[in-house]
This record gives structure tokens, C-alpha cells and sequence, in this order.
């Protein structure tokens, strides 16, 4: 029984990480209406900055939260002004293969400029465990397990009680009337592309403690984000949430009790037993009928 409560454990505390990043994610698709298929390489990118201020001048990876953080959100500000902007008005297929490209090419830069060496940063005390009751668990897991709840809560209250969640969520709603009531539409694109990057570069740095950076890590989040916020109900922040830690236990415990390799087979199964069985996702939205915030 012990041996299951802590597979149990592990996932939840790994599918807080993914509740995180498809957090982010739902935000994008919510308000710009884009699947960002280069969302997991911003988690990437934001594991190599937190690695190079480590090596290079012995910044601790919490500390660098607050530098990557908001180099994050100029980033997808930057990349929602002058790449993503000029698409707005094309098909939905010529914005994913926009994002696509984005996502080899950030690929393909981080093997030129790093290497195809598995990149770690060392936190002692992080990689310390804490122990209840048998079940184990590190410092650096529950670090980023309790910060990516407080995070999703926190988003949570901005999308209900204040003016910019309300502005987003109307802009989700109905672009077209939210500009007519005077909403600068153009300006929350970039409020909500830059929230989403931001969101991917606190994962970054949460995990890199725990989690080696290396080119092709972020398709593994990409893929993760895009079955969670598809199981949860596309722009649903409740069913992200639930989304991730659902996946995180039956990763883990794929791992614990068939076999690691298998892991992806498995999420990808209930995934489509899920497509299936509720194609409208568990909580039966979408990004215009949205439950928390974004409607």
C-alpha cells in the first residue's frame, strides 16, 4: 500500500508541473484562438536561461525565477507582435504550421548553441527528500508542485475579480463586441501571449532542479499540455488543473507497474478512450464556453 500511495504522490506532484504549462496554454488558445505547438520549447528555452545563469555567474534557480519570468513574457509578447500578429487573419492550419516551424527552429537553435548534452543544474537542499509516513518526496518536486497550484489559483482569481482577467475573458467570449465596446483587442493578444509564456518559464525554471534540459524536451510538454487542456475542455482552467494531475498518476504509475517505456502509450490511450467517450473534454468546454475566467 505504501509503494502505491507514493506512485500516487509522484504523479500528483508531476502532473501539478503539467496543470502548470497547459495553464499557459489555455490562456493562448482561450484569447488568441491559437494552438501554440511551440508552447513545450518555451519551457525548453526557459530551462537553458535558468541553466546558463547558473554556470555563468552561480545564479540559484529561484533566485533566476525573477529574471526568466519576465524575459519570458517579453518573449511571447515579442512573438505574438511579429510573428503571430501578421497571421491573425490567416487559417487555422496556417497558424499551426507557423507554430510548428517556431518549434523546429527553437529545436535546432538550442542543439546549435548547447549541444545535444543533457544540461542540469544542482540545488543541494532541493534534491533532499522529505518523508511522511514512508511515502518520500524531494524538496524540489514539492517546490514546484505547491507553486504550480498557487499559480493556477492566483490565475483563477485574475480571469473572475479583475479588470484585465474580465477584459480577456471578454475578448475569449466575442472579439468582435469586445472591440466594439472599446477593448483594444490587439494589446490583450499580447497581455495574454506574454501571461502564457510567463507561465511556461516559471515550469522551466521549476523543473530544470529535478528535470535535464536538452533540444527535444519541450515536445514531450508540448504533447503533455495538449492532452491535459484536451481532456480538461479547451480553455478551462478547472479542467487543466484536474487534467494534469490526472495524467501525472497514470504516467507514474504506468511507469511503477507496467513499464516506463510504456508511459506515453498509456497517456495517449486514455486519451482517446476520453476523445471517445466525452470528445467535449471532462468539464464540456470549449475555448468560447469556457468555465473558469474565460468566458
Amino acid at each position: 500500500m505504501t509503494f502505491l500511495i507514493q506512485a500516487l504522490v509522484a504523479g500528483l506532484l508531476l502532473g501539478g508541473v503539467y496543470a502548470l504549462i497547459a495553464a499557459g496554454l489555455n490562456i493562448i488558445f482561450g484569447v488568441v484562438k491559437i494552438a501554440n505547438f511551440a508552447h513545450g520549447e518555451l519551457v525548453m528555452v526557459a530551462m537553458y536561461l535558468t541553466w546558463f545563469l547558473s554556470t555563468t555567474w552561480s545564479v540559484n534557480p529561484y533566485v533566476s525565477l525573477f529574471i526568466v519570468t519576465p524575459l519570458m513574457f517579453l518573449s511571447g509578447v515579442a512573438l505574438q507582435k511579429f510573428i503571430l500578429e501578421p497571421m491573425q487573419g490567416s487559417s487555422a492550419n496556417m497558424k499551426i504550421f507557423v507554430t510548428l516551424g517556431l518549434s523546429v527552429f527553437l529545436q535546432n537553435l538550442a542543439l546549435f548553441l548547447f549541444g545535444g548534452q543533457f544540461r542540469t543544474v544542482s540545488v543541494g537542499w532541493a534534491e533532499q527528500s522529505i518523508s511522511i509516513g514512508g511515502v518520500s518526496a524531494t524538496y524540489a518536486r514539492l517546490i514546484a508542485f505547491v507553486v504550480a497550484l498557487l499559480l493556477v489559483a492566483a490565475l483563477f482569481w485574475m480571469m473572475k475579480r479583475t479588470m484585465l482577467g474580465k477584459a480577456l475573458g471578454a475578448i475569449a467570449e466575442d472579439r468582435d463586441t469586445a472591440r466594439m465596446l472599446g477593448i483594444p483587442v490587439k494589446r490583450y493578444y499580447l497581455i495574454a501571449m506574454g501571461l502564457g509564456a510567463a507561465l511556461t518559464g516559471i515550469a522551466g525554471v521549476l523543473i530544470i532542479p529535478f528535470q535535464a534540459a536538452y533540444p527535444l524536451v519541450g515536445a514531450h510538454y508540448t504533447l503533455m499540455a495538449f492532452v491535459v487542456v484536451v481532456l480538461g475542455g479547451l480553455g478551462n482552467m478547472t479542467g487543466a488543473l484536474i487534467g494534469g494531475l490526472f495524467l501525472g498518476v497514470i504516467e507514474t504509475l504506468t511507469g511503477t507497474y507496467i513499464d516506463p517505456a510504456l508511459q506515453q502509450v498509456a497517456v495517449f490511450a486514455v486519451f482517446i478512450v476520453a476523445l471517445i467517450v466525452r470528445p467535449q473534454g471532462i468539464f464540456g468546454g470549449s475555448a468560447r464556453n469556457a468555465e473558469v475566467g474565460l468566458k
